[in-house]
């Protein structure tokens, strides 16, 4: 993704659907999106912002008069997650900004779901409830208790309709295991541990379990001073439980088998690409930070992110990635301004769609596309921009010059089966969709 901008396959067309949130007159940094994600069916989508406040968004039902067509994603629910905190031991402030949200897979009415600031992780139930029990005993209506004196006859309680609410509650609150900023969570396949990951540790936990951790890896040298690399992201196989990966600020990636010790500080495989010495510059190690890796659905490749490019690995071929597909390579003559400004470290996501392609991988071709509240006419197909580095511009292209930095895309996620896929831009939630939908 690039700032204002995404990239997507270019076989698709592709249709502005809705956008929430509000125009950029009075938002606050509390408001800014800080991750997206949806839920394994698609028919819930979660955000989460600097503010601690999580949003869960929920899909229409068919319409009777267009069955094919589905309906748009409305708020279901809204809580605040995480407050803000004080560490005193270490004289630092906790802030309440969500940087993960990961779903568990529906096994009954209710939704769970985890979500993590810097330190703690909570896993939430988000249920409904329609029905409400009248006619207790030792109550009245307003929920006071009677005198047990003027309880002459017993009583059995009904259920009586009411209006729909939606409840989150906290399940189990994961906390003080992580001494640095946790920047994913991942849930295994076996449904019954996960993974947290900060800078230089990994911990594996379990559902029940809230007050005890397994550290998995742990890569913090005996000498602070000694440290080269810190782990930018981790995410489990989607299929063997045993198996993970995680990514470093040196741009290379692990893969783990917990089968084999304890502590995965030996890793089962290593990818890494040799840089190209021609392309050497002040900035490479900073643009070579891997910012976020993905299985494939299939688990058989890995997809990783650094600044300009996105590289497809096969798990059997650890020498260079099979394919790499270059991102805003215009930026290559800005590197200067945008470490000037910060926006070099700024960490993009990549994303798989349902049958795991996110560039058209046959063509190699991609299309980009602006997230604009100009563009915000629903079922209006969107026109591909194109930036382009000095000279002449034709009417539909964009000078890498003219870019806010400040209005970027680094969040985004693709619904599980369908091309609907949902990209957050500062406080604004974009979904757009391919014409079919």
């Amino acid at each position: 993704m690039i700032p204002g901008f995404g990239n997507l396959m270019q076989d698709v067309l592709w249709c502005f659907s809705q956008v929430k949130g509000t125009i950029d007159i009075g938002v606050t940094e509390a408001d800014i999106i800080s991750t997206v994600e949806f839920n394994h069916t698609g028919e819930l989508l979660a955000t989460g912002d600097k503010g601690g406040r999580v949003v869960i968004f929920q899909r229409e039902q068919e319409s009777k008069n267009q069955p094919h067509r589905r309906g748009e994603y409305n708020v279901y629910s809204t809580f605040q997650s995480h407050e803000p905190e004080f560490d005193y031991l270490k004289s630092l402030e906790i802030e309440e900004k969500i940087n993960k949200i990961r779903w568990l897979p529906q096994q009954n009415a209710a939704y769970f779901l985890l979500s993590t600031n810097d330190k703690t992780v909570k896993l939430w139930k988000v249920s409904e409830r329609d029905k409400r029990p009248e006619g207790y005993n030792l109550k009245d209506e307003d929920g006071r208790f009677r005198d047990p004196s003027m309880i002459t006859m017993l009583r059995v309680p009904v259920l009586r309709p009411m209006d729909l609410m939606v409840e989150a509650t906290p399940r189990r609150v994961f906390a003080n295991a992580h001494t640095y900023h946790i920047n994913s969570i991942s849930v295994n396949s076996d449904y019954e541990t996960y993974m947290s990951a900060d800078d230089l540790r990994i911990n594996l936990w379990n559902f029940e379990i809230t007050n005890q951790s397994f550290n998995i890896v742990d890569i913090k040298p005996a000498n602070m001073e000694e440290l080269t690399e810190v782990i930018t992201a981790a995410e489990f196989h989607p299929h063997h439980c045993n198996t993970f990966v995680y990514s470093s600020s040196k741009g290379t990636i692990r893969l783990c088998d917990m089968r084999a010790s304890a502590l995965c500080d030996r890793h089962s495989k290593f990818f890494e690409e040799p840089e190209d010495p021609s392309n050497r510059s002040f900035f490479s190690e900073i643009i070579s930070s891997i910012s976020d890796v993905k299985f494939s659905h299939s688990g058989r490749y890995i997809m990783t992110r650094d600044y300009l490019t996105v590289k497809v690995w096969d798990l059997n071929m650890e020498n260079r990635p099979i394919e790499t597909y270059q991102v805003h390579d215009y930026l290559r003559s800005k590197l200067c301004s945008l470490y000037e400004n910060d926006c070099i470290f700024d960490k993009f996501e990549c994303v798989w769609n349902g049958s795991d392609r996110m560039f058209d991988r046959n063509t190699k071709r991609d299309v980009t596309l602006e997230a604009s509240r100009e563009n915000s006419k629903p079922r209006a197909i969107l026109k591909p921009r194109k930036v382009c580095v000095g000279g002449k511009r034709r009417k539909d292209e964009i000078s890498v010059d003219s870019l806010d930095f400040s209005k970027k895309i680094l969040h985004t996620a693709w619904h599980p089966s369908e091309n609907i896929i949902a990209v957050a831009a500062t406080n604004n939630l974009y979904i757009f969709q391919d014409k079919v939908n």
